[in-house]
């Protein structure tokens, strides 16, 4: 098994070392595939996809590289400085609505992880237990726009919320300083570096209120797409097998990954992989098609986007532009996904 290309990360990502001397197999198409941010629990299925060969049963030798944020990676797909990226689907609209020449693929996160994120201590348990007390967010996220959405659906007013603005290094140790009392962030995310820490959270999930969103899928250019069309249906297959089957397998996945990346206990990133692994199925239409995207589905998207994150309404962008199944074989519920034999 040849070594993943990877990076080695700490708690709360503050630093990070690069090791060298990786070389493609032999035979194997080279391909590179970003994810949104430094690596986290939540990329653990990655990992577990290229260590047990699935990406090799298709004929990749595939290299894993860290992201800056999904506008980034979205970037890096369309420059073509990586085959393909793990992108926020509300991103991608943003880099669509720009210019950019990409499509999504794979619906991998099939429903949001936005999320308020308090420690247990605070006493926060439900929406009205954030009356009076201060939330910390990123200036320029997508869930800073929407905040207000979450307000309304959750029944609060936008006075009965205090709102700091904090950079992303920043929140997860103003909330352990007591500088504020929760966090807007992804529960996938935050959630297991709270556990890292020694510190348990209380989570109200956004989709609790009715805020119930595609998150994150793969990510490839127009040009790739007619280019080589196949080269993409073969990543696609080994990309939905790997990730379901580290789903189905949690204990061996989180073993994959802290052989990678430090900082991580196995019972961190098993927890945080059941809290991914809940996001893979989607609702409604697509319910039984792991990595279906539907009309609908980015239709909703698309409003978020022009509604809250800033896509200009002249747009004359399309649910067609933004997304296409046609380079997908999705897996359904009852179908079971074996390791390739090594």
């Amino acid at each position: 098994m040849h070594i993943l290309k990877k990076l080695l990360v700490a708690p709360l990502l503050l630093s990070v070392v690069t090791l060298t001397g990786c070389t493609p197999k032999d035979g194997l198409d080279d391909f590179n595939l970003m994810v949104d941010v430094a690596y986290l629990p939540k990329h653990a299925p990655f990992f577990a996809a290229e260590a047990e060969g699935f990406f090799e049963e298709e004929g990749f030798d595939v290299s894993l590289m860290p992201g800056s944020g999904s506008t980034n990676t979205v970037t890096s797909v369309e420059t073509g400085r990586v085959d393909a990226g793990w992108a926020d689907f509300g991103a991608t609209i943003l880099s669509q609505g720009k210019g950019a020449h990409v499509k999504q693929v794979n619906l991998l996160q099939a429903r949001s992880a936005y999320a308020t994120i308090a420690l247990e201590s605070s006493g926060i348990k439900t929406w009205e237990d954030m009356k009076g007390k201060t939330v910390a967010t990123e200036g320029a996220g997508a869930m800073t726009a929407m905040w207000p959405l979450a307000l309304e659906r959750s029944g609060l007013k936008q006075d009965d919320v205090n709102v700091v603005h904090a950079t992303g290094e920043s929140k997860i140790p103003g909330l352990l300083a007591d500088r504020w009392d929760a966090n807007l962030a992804l529960y996938v995310s935050d959630e297991p570096a709270l556990m890292a820490l020694g510190e348990k959270a209380n989570i109200l999930k956004w989709s609790d209120v009715g805020i119930d969103l595609y998150g994150n899928g793969i990510v490839v250019s127009d040009e790739a797409l007619k280019n080589d069309p196949e080269r993409i249906e073969r990543f696609n297959r080994a990309m939905q097998k790997g990730f379901l089957w580290a789903c189905d397998h949690p204990d061996q996945t989180a073993e994959e990954f802290t052989k990678e990346v430090q900082g991580y206990e196995p019972e961190t990133v098993t927890y945080a992989l059941k809290s991914q692994c809940e996001l893979n199925w989607a609702t409604g239409k697509a319910d039984d098609q792991f990595g279906v995207m539907t009309d609908d589905g980015v239709g909703q998207m698309l409003s978020v986007a022009t509604d809250f994150l800033g896509l200009e309404n002249s747009t004359d962008l399309t649910v067609d532009d933004i997304y296409t199944n046609d380079y997908i074989d999705p897996i359904r519920h009852d179908e079971d996904v074996a390791a390739p034999t090594k």
